[in-house]
């Protein structure tokens, strides 16, 4: 197998499985439900966000911190973010007692079987469509929690499709290598760049190493940073002395089986 095939087919494993669709989709159906019964009109509206929305989700096989990202937002502003995280927390309490819940600021993180949901209080903004979500536990931000979807798409289409599977690599990557980047600010890193000479999903990925600069403030981040640089090295090397099965060896070392 080529490199080139390898990334390809991890590229394609890297998604979420009918079978954990079918379970988070019920999962969201009842947890939609029980919003409704528990908060009524004190909740104007809740809904999905984030990268589970965006097709750039990891199972939680690749990643163990895979979540679903989900908004509630709330009818009655003038309170802090910690008085509506400890409404979300009451809730969760009341209805999943069995599971593991912990509040991890600004969010109620609800512990399932198959998935891990990330509940956000949120306040929405009267004159734009955005949405006031806490900014640590005292403080709010403003944000419009589905404005990257747009983005994304389209860099997708100008990209052959690419991009997608090659976030869904590179996340598979940080998460591997210990979270050296903050999930959501690594895909919108990535969408920002420019990929003038790719042309195939190990270009793509290659590229984004290529891009990364070792330049974090913690030490271990630019280990990893450079290591992967390294790794690919090799596997050019390995490439151009033809000696595919070496290459195909090294390049698991930055993708694992």
């Amino acid at each position: 197998m080529s490199v080139l095939t390898y990334l390809q087919n991890r590229a394609s494993n890297a998604v979420l499985s009918a079978t954990e669709q079918t379970s988070i989709n019920t999962s969201i159906s009842t947890l939609s439900s029980r919003l409704n019964s528990y908060f009524g009109t004190t909740v104007t509206k809740h809904f999905r966000f984030g990268s589970s929305t965006r097709g750039t989700i990891l199972p939680r096989a690749m990643d163990e911190h895979s979540d679903i990202d989900y908004m509630v937002v709330f009818s009655d502003g003038g309170y802090t973010p910690q008085t509506y995280i400890d409404r979300l927390r009451r809730f969760a309490d009341a209805y999943y007692s069995s599971s593991d819940i912990k509040q991890s600021s600004p969010t109620i993180v609800l512990q399932l079987n198959h998935i891990k949901f990330d509940l956000v209080p949120a306040l929405a903004d009267t004159w734009t469509t955005a949405y006031k979500i806490p900014d640590g536990t005292s403080a709010w931000q403003n944000t419009n929690p589905n404005d990257f979807n747009a983005t994304l798409t389209a860099k997708n289409q100008s990209e052959y499709g690419l991009i997608k599977p090659t976030i869904r690599l590179a996340k598979f990557w940080n998460a591997k290598a210990g979270y050296v980047f903050d999930s959501y600010a690594f895909e919108k890193w990535i969408v920002d760049q420019y990929y003038y000479l790719a042309s195939n999903q190990k270009d793509y990925l290659f590229a984004v190493f290529d891009k990364l600069v070792a330049n974090q403030a913690a030490q271990w981040r630019n280990e990893r940073i450079n290591r992967a640089k390294e790794i690919i090295a090799k596997v050019r090397e390995y490439e151009r002395d033809d000696m595919p099965y070496t290459a195909e060896g090294e390049v698991k070392k930055l993708i694992p089986e």
